[in-house]
């Protein structure tokens, strides 16, 4: 996008020396086995993401905060409501482990970023140096074309010298297709091996160069099981600027939308997306609406203090639920 000021530039060299470190430290053991498929989904096709781990149960992620906005851990399933479509649910399976993650650097490489170049991938592989192989990392960078910053055969990597690559490989120019990106990124994250599987995307929120729509890209989101941070980082002369976007993409999938505005910001943001992914409580349930229709059914968690004190729940807002069309009958199929 246009040239943005300097304040822009620090805040993203900041980020990746600060955030991603965080996020990396989420670690857990689990056996490999990671699928590779590495197909990329074309401008205007829709990937088939499913929320549901399997036909049945529904699966969210949870960040529970108290009334100063910090993480509460040790809630049990009882302390837990979960409504679909103000339906209340029962709770199929319950926990609160720290698990290996997924996670998908979705990074602006538009002409705005190249006098920031070598700070960003710096800043990446000090990140790498600090990260545990038991997370997978992928890089997808954008302006206006969408790349996977890593080989076909590596889909996901915590080598430093893949990942400098990963950051360098992209030209530094152009416009913004963000939508296209996140598209991309999320078809990506399905191929991890690991069940929790997070975006963070760093953008000012505006796209002036996808194929695809907002629409799109949300009824994506409405079906995946990602989890989408979004770092918003412009100054207030960026006429380009979405931070609705930005909000909207997070909220759909349970994440949170960040706005700093000083470099002071930029830790504290970083501190407590690491401990929302600490924290998060991993809940399924059957949903009792049985049809295969295609609808959008909403999401509303409600937990509550030993004390009886209301908290504050933070999970995806719905999914569509997939549709099952009806199989032709006998003698009814297409005639050659």
């Amino acid at each position: 996008m246009r040239q943005r000021g300097v304040q822009k530039y620090s805040l993203l060299a900041v980020f990746f020396l600060i955030a991603l470190p965080c996020v990396a430290a989420l670690r857990a053991m689990d056996p490999p086995g990671a699928r590779q498929n590495h197909n990329i989904p074309q401008p205007g096709q829709l990937a088939p993401f499913a929320i549901r781990s399997n036909v049945n149960l529904v699966v969210l992620r949870a960040t529970v905060r108290d009334h100063k906005g910090e993480p509460v851990a040790g809630l049990t399933q009882q302390d837990f409501q979960v409504y679909e479509d103000k339906v209340l649910q029962s709770i199929e399976s319950f926990s609160h482990d720290d698990i290996p993650v997924t996670i998908g650097l979705v990074i602006d490489s538009s002409g705005s970023m190249l006098p920031k170049r070598a700070e960003v991938v710096d800043a990446a592989l000090a990140f790498v140096r600090s990260s545990n192989a038991d997370d997978q990392i992928f890089v997808v960078n954008f302006n206006e074309h969408v790349a996977m910053g890593l080989p076909a055969n590596v889909p996901f990597t915590n080598n430093a010298a893949q990942l400098e690559t990963a950051l360098s490989n992209h030209a530094i120019t152009g416009m913004t297709a963000l939508y296209d990106a996140i598209a991309v990124a999320l078809e990506q994250l399905q191929k991890g091996k690991w069940d929790k599987k997070v975006l963070i995307v760093v953008s000012d929120g505006g796209d002036n160069a996808s194929k695809r729509k907002l629409a799109q890209v949300i009824s994506l989101v409405n079906q995946s099981n990602a989890v989408i941070y979004t770092l918003g980082v412009y100054d207030d002369l960026d006429e380009d600027r979405n931070p609705r976007v930005l909000k909207d993409l997070s909220r759909a999938s349970g994440g949170e939308a960040f706005f700093p505005k000083t470099l002071q910001g930029i830790l504290p943001i970083c501190e407590q997306i690491a401990r929302d992914i600490r924290s998060q409580y991993t809940i399924t349930y059957e949903s009792t609406n049985k049809k295969e229709d295609g609808a959008y059914r909403t999401i509303e968690v409600k937990a509550h203090e030993k004390s009886g004190g209301r908290l504050t729940v933070i999970t995806r807002a719905g999914y569509s639920e997939p549709l099952r069309l009806p199989s032709p009958q006998r003698g009814q199929g297409n005639r050659p």
